[in-house]
């Protein structure tokens, strides 16, 4: 797996060490390399080894991905974008035996479509919470836990252009995998 600054430079993209996050205008001060390492080092008073955590990790990712889909490969947008959908519209209980599942049913889709592409909203227009935010409210477990969720929910409003899209996937994948 490629790190992201490889993935960056693969983008033609330029990542600033200086300043807020370009991304997502996180109020960092090493730019969107302090945003990463902040996300990498997650949220200190949620405890993931718990299953009822779980999905707290699923949308931190999710949201954190589409907020910069810069540092990711193409497809990454459809699969998050698609797991946020699934978890929100479809209120599935996600978990992690599904990821894989998810990850084939849209490498299956997108051998049809090799020029599919979705365009991520303009930069600082992904949503208002950032990894600052949320970190800001990493010591009280039911703060941090609530942010993240309306992280997520602002990161996926912000790909409303693709719902539409999304949703086909998901009705195929949820008849495949989920009833």
């Amino acid at each position: 797996m490629q790190d992201y600054i490889s993935i960056a430079e693969k983008n033609n993209v330029v990542l600033l060490d200086k300043g807020v996050c370009q991304f997502c205008g996180a109020n960092t001060t090493r730019g969107v390399h302090e945003c990463v390492e902040i996300f990498s080092l997650g949220f200190q008073s949620i405890d993931y080894s718990k299953k009822e955590n779980h999905s707290y990790r699923f949308l931190s990712v999710d949201a954190h991905t589409l907020q910069h889909p810069e540092i990711h490969g193409r497809w990454n947008n459809h699969f998050h974008l698609l797991r946020l959908h699934l978890i929100f519209i479809y209120k599935t209980h996600w978990n992690y035996q599904l990821s894989p599942k998810l990850s084939d049913h849209l490498n299956a889709y997108k051998v049809n479509k090799p020029d599919e592409f979705s365009i991520p909203p303009e930069i600082y227009q992904r949503g208002s919470i950032t990894t600052t935010d949320i970190i800001a409210r990493s010591n009280d477990e039911d703060k941090c836990k609530k942010m993240i969720k309306k992280w997520a929910e602002e990161v996926y409003q912000a790909w409303n252009d693709y719902h539409t899209l999304i949703d086909e996937i998901a009705k195929d994948f949820s008849k495949k995998h989920l009833f």
